[in-house]
């Protein structure tokens, strides 16, 4: 979801603004998510490297002043199942138990899986399977495979993504996901995050329709 910083400076706003506005446009997506029968959408929030920039307590502070209305929303609905994926440790606690209460109020919706990438990196998830193998090695005797190496990461119980759309005008997959994309159709586009609307994201659809996905055979 990238472009929040530059929407904010061409429509001389302050970053608050911006990030807000990127805020909602994930409400907005969900929508369309829902809409068209997507079953599950994994948005990338905050990198791992991005946790070190000074304006990350702007987006810090967003989710402590929204998440209330969030978990009401969806709450309401019964439509949205929240997951975050990501390293929790260097969060603060408050943020911690914002999600942890978002994760356990909207357990039992199954109408859209949301997966919430935040403070989240390939490499760090990669380091994070392999303690967790270590740890099972010394407990038992096992055979380390693809298998076992999907099972220990963060969304194990999920197919890898058909649809990847990066907004904001780089071709870069910026460490996300690195491990479930070997197939995934890729989409870029120009387009900030905030200004990305309905009628982009269908065209996408539509292109991704036409593509033959042979899986490399």
């Amino acid at each position: 979801m990238d472009g929040n910083k530059r929407w904010s400076k061409l429509n001389k706003l302050d970053l608050k603004a911006g990030y807000n506005a990127g805020f909602n446009k994930i409400k907005e997506i969900i929508k369309i998510s829902i809409n068209n029968n997507i079953k599950y959408l994994t948005v990338f929030a905050l990198s791992y490297e991005n946790t070190k920039r000074p304006s990350v307590s702007i987006i810090y502070k967003l989710l402590s002043d929204e998440y209330k209305e969030i978990l009401k929303k969806f709450d309401n609905d019964k439509y949205v199942k929240i997951n975050i994926i990501g390293e929790r440790e260097n969060l603060p606690n408050d943020l911690k138990n914002i999600f942890n209460e978002l994760e356990i109020k909207t357990k039992n919706n199954s109408k859209l899986i949301l997966n919430i990438a935040f403070n989240y990196g390939s490499n760090q998830e990669i380091i994070s399977v392999i303690k967790k193998i270590i740890k099972l090695n010394r407990q038992k005797k096992i055979e380390i495979n693809e298998k076992l190496i999907n099972k220990e990461m963060y969304l194990s119980n999920i197919p890898d993504p058909e649809i990847l759309i990066r907004t904001g005008g780089f071709k870069r997959l910026s460490n996300f996901l690195l491990f479930k994309l070997s197939y995934t159709e890729l989409f870029f586009t120009e387009t900030l995050w905030p200004d990305l609307d309905e009628d982009e994201i269908l065209k996408i659809f539509s292109k991704f329709k036409t593509i033959k996905r042979n899986y490399g055979l």
